[in-house]
């Protein structure tokens, strides 16, 4: 059986975990009922689940000494998921290997150079971009990043239908 599978890209950065992953999960659950995986960028970093506010741009994130890790993860597996390569890393080969990038923006209050990133990689490699995002006032309302994207619409709910017909059966 061929799985297609979705990346789910937006801000993290300033986010709580809970905030960074409640529409992911909600989003990865809708598409599951499809038979579409999704891959979140947060996966296997629940030990992250403690801080106030994530901060990736900050080697803060690199938790040499803080006692972090969740039971059956070593802080050695943590630094090297969370530090500025290991996330780099994997967001990259998400993006590259996803079948659809769903990129969530809504409600952004400052810029996420990495979910900028994730566009970029997307559309180099021409992997449909679906845009959830504000008809106007968004931050990444830019000529650049409208241009990347296949497919922009205001909710959560129409990317998802999006991501659906593109993947679904012929």
């Amino acid at each position: 059986m061929v799985h297609k599978t979705v990346y789910l890209a937006g801000p993290i950065s300033g986010l709580s975990y809970g905030e960074a992953t409640g529409w992911r999960t909600e989003v990865r659950d809708q598409l599951l009922r499809s038979g579409i995986k999704a891959a979140s960028p947060l996966r296997a970093k629940v030990y992250i689940r403690e801080m106030v506010e994530i901060d990736q741009a900050s080697p803060a994130i690199d938790f040499p000494d803080q006692g972090m890790p969740s039971p059956g993860m070593d802080a050695v597996a943590v630094n090297v998921m969370s530090n500025s390569r290991g996330i780099t890393t994997r967001d990259r080969f998400d993006c590259l290997n996803c079948d659809v990038l769903f990129v969530n923006l809504l409600g952004t209050e400052k810029v996420s150079i990495g979910t900028v990133m994730e566009i970029a990689w997307a559309d180099a490699h021409r992997k449909p971009i679906v845009l959830i995002i504000e008809d106007e006032d968004n931050l990444h309302d830019h000529a650049m990043i409208r241009e990347c994207v296949g497919f922009r619409v205001p909710t959560v709910s129409e990317g998802v239908e999006i991501v659906k017909a593109i993947l679904g059966d012929y």
